[in-house]
């Protein structure tokens, strides 16, 4: 199966899988080598170009990226280079053994074992590093490990990144808050040259309306991390169109009562969701039914108030225009808000580092903050995005961090 796929690909000079990868996958080399039955060498470009190449196989909106521009996706099937990834990538995790490392009397602090931080972690340990990854909850892997559902990245897989970590030598505190009783400040007085920012955006966005407080109305970010806690009822709402609101209604439609629904509440259209299209597609085919062309505008017990929407497309511009005149109401036992997060936390509310007015860490392409030595990357400067994007941005910032650390005093 695998065979017949890297077969099919063209090893075209100019790639467009890579081009339209966030981290530049060589994908064509990865392929020659799968071919020559070279495995090992394969994996090890993979691992080496990006540390979380086993997640980012699974959970990367592969349609926007590599195999949504594969040049014979023109007239036939795009080449399905992830799953040769996955396969590569995850034999590679289970057999890891670091190279020797000469190690540098340097420390580095990472805030936040999210993808962000995972990945700088790993590329600052190879490079000699001592460095130490701090981590709110008593598990690494942040979005990986209580954003992402089950079914969609085994947590299996993201527990093999621990034992990697410490076979680097990277030394995780768990259960660690940063910017409470422990600060940046205090970092630096204990002798680390660098400190990296990336912990995410845990605090959901609110709605702002009415009856958001009531008992049967939840965050899908809280929702995520533990659905076991929630009693949702037999029909559910969920008020977003991206991602996230796909995932908590994919948790819930396995876990309705009898005779139940859940819907997806989108004040877009179906062509404009922001979530990924397999994802859309998968949620449909297993029973999660979509209001599109809805705003909402009142959260109540028992239901879930909105107007209609409608699509006004003049010469210059397409937009959206809310019709109050046409009130609909959707039953709702539970309502789960997800219409995106932003940053939370000591670590940037407690810090003197710059903020954007959105609340995020202010921090330039490569990472640099208006604090030296303090670095950032990931959602909590750009908001959220995509995991392979988080992993492409801290391999900027992984370079800016050891030019600083290893420059002149």
């Amino acid at each position: 199966m695998l065979h017949e796929i890297s077969s099919r690909c063209l090893k075209c000079k100019v790639p467009q899988c890579r081009k339209h990868c966030p981290v530049s996958t060589p994908i064509p080399d990865v392929m020659r080598l799968f071919e020559e039955e070279k495995e090992r060498e394969a994996a090890e470009i993979l691992f080496a170009n990006n540390p979380l190449s086993a997640v980012c196989s699974i959970v990367c909106p592969h349609e926007r990226n590599c195999w949504g521009h594969c040049v014979l996706g023109k007239k036939s099937e795009p080449i399905e280079f992830f799953k040769i990834e996955q396969y590569l990538s995850g034999k590679f995790l289970e057999a890891y053994e670091p190279p020797a490392i000469e190690k540098k009397d340097i420390r580095v602090a990472v805030v936040g074992a999210g993808p962000a931080g995972i990945t700088m972690s790993i590329l600052l340990a190879l490079q000699g590093f001592r460095v130490t990854l701090m981590e709110a909850r008593d598990k690494i892997g942040g979005v990986l490990r209580y954003g992402i559902p089950e079914f969609r990245l085994p947590k299996n897989l993201v527990d093999r990144y621990d034992p990697l970590l410490h076979k680097l030598g990277v030394r995780i505190k768990p259960n660690t808050f940063i910017g409470s009783s422990i600060t940046l400040d205090d970092m630096f007085i204990d002798g680390y040259r660098a400190v990296f920012i990336a912990v995410g955006t845990a605090k959901p966005n609110k709605l702002g309306l009415l009856g958001e407080t009531l008992g049967n109305v939840y965050y899908a970010i809280d929702y995520l991390k533990s659905p076991d806690a929630y009693r949702l009822g037999r029909n559910i709402a969920v008020v977003g169109a991206g991602n996230v609101a796909l995932d908590a209604a994919r948790i819930a439609i396995r876990r309705i009562e009898p005779g139940g629904s859940v819907t997806v509440v989108n004040s877009l259209s179906e062509e404009d969701m922001t979530g990924n299209r397999r994802e859309i597609a998968e949620a449909a085919a297993e029973g999660v039914q979509f209001a599109h062309l809805l705003q909402t505008i009142k959260l109540e017990e028992d239901r879930v108030k909105c107007v209609a929407v409608n699509i006004v497309r003049t010469e210059t511009e397409t937009f959206y225009e809310e019709d109050f005149s046409r009130v609909t109401e959707i039953p709702a036992d539970s309502i789960i808000v997800a219409i995106g997060q932003g940053p939370q936390g000591a670590v940037i509310t407690e810090s003197n580092v710059s903020k954007t007015q959105r609340g995020l860490v202010e921090a330039d392409e490569n990472g640099h903050t208006s604090s030296r030595g303090v670095f950032a990357a990931g959602d909590i400067v750009t908001g959220p995005k995509t995991v392979v994007e988080a992993v492409a941005f801290a391999k900027k910032v992984a370079v800016e961090i050891e030019k600083f650390c290893t420059a002149p005093e």
